[in-house]
């Protein structure tokens, strides 16, 4: 990886413009198969644009940025021409994407691959695991750094220890528990965890009310219009990307939820440590460097009721 300007301080962004549709039909997606308007697909182009030149101009820091739509993105140029624009920033340490796979992958070509890299979920109602399998291998002869995942469906398990098995055994696989409503038996969370060694902090509610958090001191969150917050559970704006400076919105925040269920942000929980399990410019696309991650587990599990907030 391409170390850092050590005259900078580094700077995480997750950016999720408007986009609200997929090309695939998932049943637990409340996003599946929704059609985009041309209106829509204009305005986030035009978010994305004004994001990215707001990149290309502000040099303060060294950036890791990770595109965390609602849908898929990677099926419009607009994305993938981003990625190989920010790629090429010298500022930039990472630009990584959660995606489908489902896209045109040929730019790939043209990023600098050393910064690039793919957060990449299988959905085995939407493609066969053959076909899926033969991209994920392409891609890792291409050098494309990725990690690969899939919801913890109960009937879908047996097809998702097939793809661990065919996988590359150095490609880190991750599963995201179905949030809410589903209990895992004993035996099948063994067999989860057989494919994701932490997969236990999927199962669980995070205490964070109180507790530090990386967000809104090292990681913020960005909307279309440029409003920030700290994350993307955490609706009180901390300012405007477009308007406000850095150094007046970036400090140290404790979590203001009672807890937290998803990756994205229970990853930054202080207390958790888990960013020393992963490259720094690996870590947005949760891309593990290390076997697995020590449970330091504080929460409510999942099955002992109440509802999934995030």
């Amino acid at each position: 990886m391409i170390a850092a300007e050590s005259a900078r301080p580094s700077l995480s962004l997750l950016w999720r413009g408007p986009l609200d549709s997929c090309n695939y039909g998932c049943a637990y997606c409340p996003f599946a198969k929704r059609a985009i308007s041309s209106s829509m697909l204009a305005r986030d182009r035009a978010a994305l644009t004004r994001f990215v030149d707001w990149v290309k101009r502000t040099q303060t820091h060294c950036l890791r940025i990770l595109f965390t739509p609602y849908g898929e993105a990677l099926i419009w140029p607009a994305y993938r021409e981003a990625l190989v624009e920010l790629s090429q920033l010298s500022h930039i340490t990472q630009v990584s994407i959660q995606t489908n796979a489902s896209g045109p992958l040929s730019f790939l070509s043209d990023c600098d691959l050393r910064k690039v890299s793919l957060w990449i979920s299988w959905h085995p109602t939407e493609i066969e695991l053959s076909p899926f399998v033969e991209k994920i291998h392409a891609l890792h002869a291409q050098g494309v750094q990725l990690s690969v995942g899939a919801v913890a469906i109960p009937i879908h398990l047996s097809q998702v220890e097939a793809l661990r098995k065919r996988l590359p055994p150095h490609v880190p696989m991750w599963i995201n528990a179905q949030k809410p409503g589903v209990s895992y038996s004993e035996a099948e969370q063994a067999r989860w965890r057989a494919i994701d060694p932490d997969f236990d902090l999927e199962l669980i509610r995070h205490r964070s009310q109180g507790k530090s958090c990386q967000a809104g001191e090292h990681v913020l969150s960005i909307d279309g219009d440029g409003a920030i917050t700290r994350c993307h559970f955490i609706d009180q704006k901390l300012g405007n990307l477009y308007q406000d400076d850095l150094a007046t919105i970036l400090r140290p925040r404790a979590c203001t939820r009672k807890t937290c269920e998803c990756w994205i942000g229970y990853s930054h929980l202080v207390d958790l440590q888990l960013s020393q399990h992963f490259d720094p410019d690996r870590f947005l696309a949760r891309i593990r460097s290390t076997p697995s991650i020590p449970q330091r587990r504080e929460g409510t599990s999942f099955s002992d009721g109440g509802n999934h907030q995030s």
